[in-house]
């Protein structure tokens, strides 16, 4: 899925990194500083070429790692082998030697690589499909238990609640039907957690949200679907980003084909899968992750106080070892080719960026992006990865979260950046959150609220969202529940009278419309989100009696013709539904054409349609005269006051508003519309 670039070409692409300035000029003092940050990717990539190239070995670990069939000798059979450099012994134990923690034991390289042979002739009928192992690691720190770095599925025991590796090896595999779809339109994004997406209090499955979840994607008009905790994690309620094995899919939700059925099926669907992908970070655990796992605090992580991310109680990637980059470079070819997700959004890439993790730091300087406090290791991890990304499946997409805005994040790796195809638009939902909880809707800034939603680097792409998971949480709040509250669980029938539900239904509308249509070239929302969900995320544990009762979607509450969230995602629908009529998200013409801060009234133009906004919460305005860009008659093709979408129902359908030649803001032409109080219209040119 590709996008217009909205900045202007460079008349020639400069060898040395600097092709940033051609689109950013207030990066022109910076220009030995960009053409130094390619220096070091140019080195680095060149070290890997020396090694086999960005497709060989260093993208192929998966394929040499962890128990892989193969031969020796002409004897076929399977192959284990691991990376710890600091290890004294390696012995593979497991269901097929009963446990013995020392009959196989693994020969060292010189590189620090130890391995061992199962020969089929003598292991086929005990190293079976399905298997449970580990490694027993002995080093300086003690004889431990481990379970293999490259494992492809983790289990744990329902008794002891204990981890161990499972020999995945499935006698037939999986039979695909269905190719990667290309969707037209932008991205439209349905952030999901599997676990949580069914309406039991349990943990959902792969096969259930393919089967009930998948369709009402397709069904709202999101092309693509962003999964959440598929990494293997001990812990569910980390929500997926304290992962310990990174080449094993989450057991809780059911099996390696299982997860294989959902992304075919979304395909089958027309639908996109990315994988929310956790490389910024990992589990501090012992028993089922990477830390210490040769017996050093320094094998996959940095030593000391630098490998832990105290505010994550986490461990801290060196990416400046190669095996540290062959193990997540693999990692993402992996889930490219062995389950053919659609790309990846990055977690974590603030933290990865800066030495510091971008905690509190305002960003307030170029400097920031250049400067000590940067660590260049990452950088090029990153450059690395959205370069594999893309030459293992051109068309992929990928997604930073970075809070900080350094330059260049969405731009090629070519022109001096970090290859991303998309970052998220992460102050969009902080400053909702800000809006409503310092000041009242009557008193926002029409001119203030454009500026926020339109400041951004318009020559790379952005997410655009209201909310997604991080709102959610336990501890913040969803914008329905800071608009309605408690009004949620009592006056959403829609036979009650709630001045608070009327005015929150009709804010949710606009904040949504308003974040499509001038926040980014894509758009993302969080499940259950798009219709108003009264429940927030919290996962089971000791402080909530390990309930599920807040880990799950209330899917009914949107199906019951009683209720009004039905109004509020047949709106969501239908204003997902103008990107695939006008290729709303992909046109990167946005234009202001009239502010009336007295009146409460915003009106702009994104690609052919003029958005309409009355935000004034009593002032209807009848026979309002608005500018229109082309002279022509304009159709009403989205009101969001429609009865179907919970409104008072004000203006007729599908109206005609007749172009008259009245001047207005430098414009030859204008028509006059009826446009409620605290409601948002959207008007296409009748030739459209």
């Amino acid at each position: 899925m590709t996008a217009p670039d909205p900045s202007p070409p460079a008349s020639q692409e400069p060898p040395d990194g600097t092709g940033l300035i051609a689109h950013d000029p207030w990066l022109e003092p910076y220009r030995d500083r960009l053409r130094n940050r390619y220096g070091h990717y140019r080195y680095v990539a060149g070290q890997v070429e020396q090694s086999g190239g960005l497709l060989g070995p260093i993208s192929q670990g998966h394929q040499y790692y962890g128990l892989n069939r193969g031969e020796r000798d002409g004897r076929p059979g399977v192959w284990y082998r691991e990376w710890a450099p600091a290890a004294d012994a390696l012995f593979l134990a497991g269901d097929f030697n009963g446990w013995d923690r020392g009959s196989h034991p693994l020969a060292r390289d010189p590189y620090g690589v130890w391995s061992t042979f199962l020969p089929d002739d003598q292991y086929a009928g005990r190293l079976v499909h399905g298997g449970l192992l580990k490694v027993h690691v002995v080093s300086r720190a003690g004889r431990t238990d481990r379970i293999p770095a490259y494992v492809r599925r983790v289990v744990q025991d329902p008794h002891t609640h204990g981890f161990a590796g499972q020999h995945w090896d499935p006698p037939t595999p999986y039979a695909w039907r269905h190719a990667p779809p290309r969707p037209a339109g932008g991205l439209r994004i349905y952030e999901a957690h599997v676990g949580m997406a069914t309406e039991a209090e349990r943990v959902g499955t792969y096969a259930e949200f393919a089967a009930d979840v998948l369709p009402r994607v397709r069904r709202l008009g999101y092309n693509a679907v962003q999964l959440m905790a598929v990494m293997e994690h001990p812990y569910y309620g980390s929500f997926g980003y304290h992962v310990s094995n990174f080449f094993a899919v989450s057991s809780r939700s059911g099996t390696p084909e299982d997860l294989k059925h959902l992304i075919d099926t979304a395909h089958g669907l027309g639908v996109l899968v990315l994988l929310d992908v956790v490389h910024s970070h990992a589990v501090k655990n012992t028993n089922e992750g990477l830390g210490r796992f040769d017996g050093t605090d320094h094998q996959y992580f940095h030593a000391g106080p630098r490998g832990q991310h105290a505010a994550w109680d986490s461990l801290l990637f060196d990416y400046g070892k190669f095996e540290v980059r062959r193990f997540l470079l693999s990692n993402l070819r992996y889930w490219l080719e062995e389950f053919r997700f659609d790309g990846f959004r990055f977690d974590g890439v603030t933290s990865m960026l800066y030495l510091d993790h971008g905690m509190g730091r305002a960003f307030g300087s170029y400097d920031d992006y250049f400067g000590g406090n940067v660590d260049w290791d990452a950088v090029v991890y990153l450059q690395l990865a959205n370069e594999l990304v893309h030459r293992v499946r051109p068309g992929a997409v990928t997604i930073a979260e970075d809070v900080s805005g350094m330059a260049g994040v969405g731009r090629g790796v070519a022109e001096g950046g970090l290859g991303f195809d998309y970052r998220l638009s992460m102050g969009v939902p902080d400053y909702w959150v800000k809006l409503l909880t310092e000041r009242k809707d009557e008193d926002w800034s029409m001119a203030g609220l454009y500026h926020a939603l339109t400041d951004r680097r318009r020559s790379e792409r952005h997410v655009a969202y209201a909310e997604s998971h991080d709102q959610a949480l336990v501890g913040d709040k969803t914008l329905a529940f800071r608009l309605m509250d408690q009004e949620m669980y009592w006056n959403m029938a829609k036979g009650h009278q709630s001045l608070v539900v009327d005015r929150g239904i009709a804010l949710h509308k606009m904040i949504r419309l308003i974040t499509f249509s001038l926040g980014g070239e894509a758009y993302l929302t969080f499940m259950g989100n798009e219709f108003g969900h009264p429940e927030w995320v919290d996962f089971p544990r000791e402080g909530n009696g390990y309930s599920y009762k807040y880990a799950r979607r209330q899917w009914s509450l949107a199906a019951r013709d009683d209720l009004r969230y039905v109004g509020l995602e047949a709106f969501d629908q239908a204003m997902v539904a103008l990107d695939d009529r006008y290729g709303l998200l992909n046109d990167p013409f946005i234009e202001q054409l009239d502010v009336r801060e007295d009146r409460r009234l915003l009106v702009y133009r994104r690609g052919p349609l003029v958005f309409v906004f009355n935000f004034h919460p009593t002032e209807s305005y009848a026979d309002l005269r608005i500018p229109v860009p082309d002279p022509t008659d304009y159709r009403l093709v989205l009101d969001s006051d429609e009865a179907r979408f919970g409104g008072a129902g004000r203006v007729a359908a599908g109206a005609t508003y007749w172009k008259q030649d009245v001047p207005m803001y430098a414009r030859g032409q204008s028509v006059q519309a009826y446009v409620p109080a605290r409601t948002a219209q959207v008007l296409a040119p009748v030739t459209a």
